[in-house]
C-alpha cells in the first residue's frame, strides 16, 4: 500500500524513522542526513546560489530524478531547504546552521584523510578559501 502524499509522515523531531521508534531529534537528523544524496544536495548549495533540480542533478550525478525530487522535499519539509522564488533551491537560515554544525566532522574528515596519507581527498578546508 503506498501513503498518499498528504498522510505521508514528514521528517521531523517527534515522527519515527528508520531505525528509531523515539522521534528523538538526534535520531531523526541523523536518519535525514543519511539518506541518500541528502548531504551532497546541502554540499553544493553550500555557497548560497540557488540551484535548479537540473543543476543538482548534474553536479550530484544522480541519475535518479525521482529521487532528487524526494530528497528535495523532504529538506523542504525538513525546513533545510528551500525553493527560491525565481525557481530553483538554496539553503534556508536553517541549512546554513546545519552545515555550520557539522563543518567540525567535515574538518576531522579531512585530517583523517591527510593522516592516512590521502591529501588528495581533503576538499572541506579547500572549499572554505
Amino acid at each position: 500500500m503506498t501513503l498518499s502524499k498528504s498522510t505521508k509522515k514528514v521528517i521531523q523531531p517527534g515522527n519515527a524513522v528508520r531505525n528509531s521508534q523515539s522521534g528523538q531529534p538526534i535520531m531523526v537528523a541523523l536518519d535525514l542526513l543519511g539518506r541518500r544524496w541528502a548531504l551532497r544536495i546541502l554540499w553544493e548549495l553550500r555557497h548560497g546560489d540557488t540551484m535548479t533540480s537540473r543543476q543538482l542533478q548534474k553536479d550530484c550525478d544522480i541519475s535518479s530524478p525521482n529521487v532528487l525530487t524526494t530528497r528535495l522535499r523532504e529538506l523542504r519539509e525538513a525546513k533545510i531547504v528551500a525553493k527560491a522564488d525565481g525557481g530553483g533551491y538554496l539553503l534556508t537560515a536553517e541549512g546554513k546552521q546545519l552545515l555550520q554544525a557539522i563543518a567540525p566532522l567535515a574538518e576531522w574528515a579531512d585530517r583523517w584523510a591527510s593522516d592516512v596519507g590521502r591529501e588528495d581527498l581533503t576538499c572541506y578546508s579547500k572549499s572554505q578559501k
